[in-house]
């Protein structure tokens, strides 16, 4: 049995049950965005009613950046909110409310770059692209090379290897299972090495797994920048408008807020009023 009917045929037996691995090309595209740094179990009753709410672009674009906003909830990264609410706007306008098919248009959308255009071209039209996210290169990595952690970014090497692997038939059944096998069984700690079905073939394994030494730094949030952001949009959900001193009680560092206030209108995701109130945009 070949790599590929070895990975497909655990996948066809193991896979989770997501809702958007049978949805329309739009569902797989609001997939997308949420997951963009944001787990599966966060993602799902968030996606399920998204999907309710606005199953199409069209009905997207109609909503308001503050509906937008709030419905996206502690997701986090809520850009990521922005940036869907303004490709339902142009899918809808240039695109009859359809899901563009080629990898160019797609890079044209906001918010959708070289690995989401490769995503939804896989899983939402079957097409024969390279879905590289880090559960497949972490996966990749060990069995082929023997690393067990892959490099911050794709060399060409890489890149060409992996491409080279994309089965003629059913090349997103490939892209879907590969990254599953890497999320569930291949993880980055604790891999449960003796249920995956590619154990046989894999160098690290067979090399007794060598660490590369390599560290990846973890992202820190209690009284960073971020979280701040997070409380103010937070309140403004819960809040028609607040003032900003209102919003300074809810955090330990007064300049921490303002650069934060200042930050959040920049990136369009709060506005001030003339009565030098803060709100969600309208």
């Amino acid at each position: 049995m070949t790599l590929q009917n070895e990975v497909i045929f655990w996948f066809e037996k193991n896979k989770r049950d997501l809702p958007w691995r049978n949805t329309t090309a739009w569902g797989v595209v609001v997939s997308e965005f949420m997951l963009q740094q944001t787990p599966v179990s966060r993602v799902l009753p968030q996606w399920i009613s998204w999907m309710q709410r606005w199953p199409s672009p069209y009905s997207l674009a109609k909503a308001t950046p503050a509906e937008v906003i709030t419905a996206w909830g502690r997701l986090g990264y809520p850009r990521r909110a922005l940036r869907l609410h303004e490709c339902a706007k142009i899918i809808s306008r240039d695109f009859d409310g359809e899901v563009p098919q080629t990898e160019t248009e797609l890079l044209s959308l906001p918010g959708i770059g070289e690995y989401t255009s490769a995503a939804i071209m896989a899983f939402a039209f079957g097409h024969r692209s390279l879905v590289l996210d880090i559960n497949i290169r972490r996966l990749f990595s060990r069995v082929l090379d023997g690393i067990d952690i892959p490099r911050q970014s794709a060399t060409r090497e890489e890149v060409e290897s992996r491409r080279g692997l994309i089965p003629s038939e059913a090349p997103d059944l490939w892209a879907a299972a590969t990254m599953e096998l890497g999320a569930l069984l291949c993880t980055s700690r604790k891999p449960l090495c003796d249920q995956c079905p590619i154990r046989e073939r894999c160098k690290w394994r067979a090399n007794g797994f060598p660490e590369s030494g390599v560290v990846r730094k973890t992202q820190t949030w209690h009284g960073t920048d971020r979280q701040c952001r997070g409380v103010i949009v937070q309140a403004l959900r819960e809040n028609k408008s607040l003032t900003e001193s209102t919003l300074k009680q809810l955090w330990n560092e007064d300049s921490q807020v303002e650069k934060a206030l200042s930050t959040l209108i920049r990136d369009g995701l709060i506005a001030s009023t003339d009565r030098g109130m803060y709100c969600l945009p309208q």
